[in-house]
């Protein structure tokens, strides 16, 4: 074998060697966390003395859009549930319907896809909340603005 042939068959050899499998990468993970605590304190635009108590823990997917949560609360029966994103320029920090609880027993789970990127941004920098409505506040009782955690 000639000099060539050997330079080719090392650098070939080599190459070959450099192509493994690339071992311990993990996944991007594109997926937010969230929180919030719900209280009559919390609710706007006039805030309650309701001793209930909730929480919001969820999860975005801000690739697929798709978000994932959990509330639970304790010390109500709740006539309506949902998470209301707030209208830009809003006096009172309160807005329309946007995810409609599909069960009112604690804990609530459930997942949702956001429309669009507005809203994907909207739900970053906190312009969500969760809020639960009883007969006595039908306004709401108890509401937690959401927030990255």
């Amino acid at each position: 074998m000639n000099k060539k042939m050997y330079a080719l068959l090392l650098g070939a050899i080599v190459s070959l060697g450099s192509c493994k499998k690339d071992e311990g990468t993990t996944p991007v993970d594109n997926s937010v966390k969230l929180a919030a605590v719900l209280s009559g304190q919390g609710e706007k635009p006039n805030s309650n003395s309701s001793a209930a108590t909730g929480t919001f823990v969820g999860s975005l997917d801000k690739v697929t859009r798709i978000l994932s949560y959990t509330v639970t609360y304790d010390g109500i029966s709740p006539a309506a549930g949902h998470l209301h994103r707030i209208s830009p320029n809003s006096a009172t920090g309160t807005g329309g319907v946007e995810i409609g609880f599909t069960s009112l027993t604690s804990p609530i789970s459930g997942t949702a896809l956001l429309a669009s990127q507005t809203r994907v941004d909207s739900m970053l920098t906190g312009f969500y909340y969760a809020n639960l409505h009883t007969s006595k506040y039908p306004g709401g009782e108890i509401r937690g603005d959401i927030k990255l955690k």
